[in-house]
């Protein structure tokens, strides 16, 4: 089932501001919390809709992706993992920036990483991935080799032996450090991450061998992913919870996937249209004939009609690239060139100097040939 759009999840304009878009998901988050809606499923989806959508348009270089190519551009090589790949623990990691680390319902958000501490994540990681025209048009499944930090084994991504924790004595366990200040406006208090556990609220007692207490390790990964159909050079897609591991059993970072785009030995990419240029001889052109042409699948056989001008262009309607966001399919347009030879012969030279006289042959002085993107611009527009 298709995605809805953000924008629409959350009630609000393409041009809403950060602020705007932060009150409207906390209201969503309020409304739809799964302590207030207990064992409704339709509300507890209606919560996660609302995270992932938050959780794009917070972001400025995920909201510029998701303006610009959909959900392609922030999820397309997620492989469809149902709201954006997002969990609960990722959910209320946010709710420290909207709700001021003081969010919950009977204390079921800080069951849940409220309260104010600190949800450690891991960094993302950024691939390039060369894809060529005809894997552009049909989508592909590629599989890369990448080192990063997953979760240590033998501890569990603890970091700790046996999975054994002391509370942090200076923050008592809540990662964070209050403090009361009296000014001349009365008393004032303001909360800090706690610099004795670095937000965590809890303490390594004996740290793993293997990790050494980071609760991570380097290792080779082999990643799938799916790239959908009708991508560009230069397009940014994120894979959701690929990246490194965090510390400690946080939050993994996202892998981002740049797309870069191979040439194509005979077509050339404008937008979802392809180009391909077409050289025939004054014969053919006169006398018009059929040429075969490439596509991207195959080869494709077309009529060159009899009095063919040079700079003609012929659409193949459908035979571009698809749009990544499924709106239709791009041409093919083969823009003529009537090749005009450097080296005659005796007799070619003599059949020539006797056309010359024909009326058939005299260019029209009235008739103005477009430029070649004047030509095309009813084809880009």
């Amino acid at each position: 089932m298709a995605k809805r759009d953000y924008y629409e999840i959350l009630g609000i304009a393409k041009n809403a501001s950060e602020e705007e878009i932060k009150k409207a998901y906390r209201k969503l988050a309020i409304k739809f919390h799964p302590d207030k809606n207990p064992d409704d499923k339709t509300a507890e989806d209606k919560f996660k809709e609302a995270a992932e959508a938050y959780e794009i348009l917070s972001n400025p270089d995920k909201r510029a992706r998701y303006n610009q190519y959909g959900h392609a551009g922030v999820g397309g090589a997620s492989g469809g993992q149902g709201h954006g790949g997002m969990n609960m623990d990722d959910i209320f990691s946010q709710f420290g920036d909207i709700f001021g680390g003081a969010f919950g319902f009977g204390g079921g958000g800080g069951n849940r990483g409220g309260g104010g501490r600190r949800m450690n994540r891991g960094s993302n990681l950024r691939v390039k991935v060369k894809l060529n025209l005809k894997e552009i048009a049909n989508g592909a499944e590629k599989k890369i080799k990448v080192n990063k930090y997953v979760g240590c084994k033998t501890c569990s991504g603890s970091g700790a032996k046996n999975g054994q924790y002391d509370a942090c004595k200076q923050c008592n366990g809540s990662g964070v450090v209050t403090r009361v200040q009296q000014t001349i406006l009365g008393a004032m208090q303001t909360q800090t991450t706690c610099p004795g556990c670095s937000g965590e609220g809890r303490i390594v007692k004996d740290k793993c061998n293997t990790c050494h207490g980071d609760g991570i390790v380097r290792e080779e990964e082999i990643i799938t992913m799916n790239i959908p159909a009708g991508v560009a050079e230069g397009m940014q897609l994120s894979m959701q919870g690929k990246g490194n591991a965090a510390p400690r059993g946080g939050i993994n970072g996202d892998l981002l996937i740049v797309i870069e785009e191979e040439d194509h030995p005979d077509l050339k990419r404008e937008g979802n249209h392809l180009i391909y240029s077409l050289n025939i001889s004054f014969p053919d052109a006169a006398m018009g004939t059929n040429v075969e042409i490439p596509t991207i699948d195959a080869k494709a056989k077309i009529k060159i009609e009899p009095g063919t001008q040079s700079g003609r262009v012929l659409r193949l309607k459908g035979k571009g690239l698809p749009d990544v966001n499924a709106y239709g399919r791009g041409d093919l347009l083969v823009e003529i060139s009537v090749y005009t030879p450097t080296h005659l012969s005796p007799d070619e030279r003599k059949a020539l100097e006797n056309l010359k006289g024909s009326k058939n042959f005299e260019p029209n002085p009235n008739k103005k040939e477009k430029g070649f993107f004047e030509r095309m611009k009813d084809y880009f527009e």
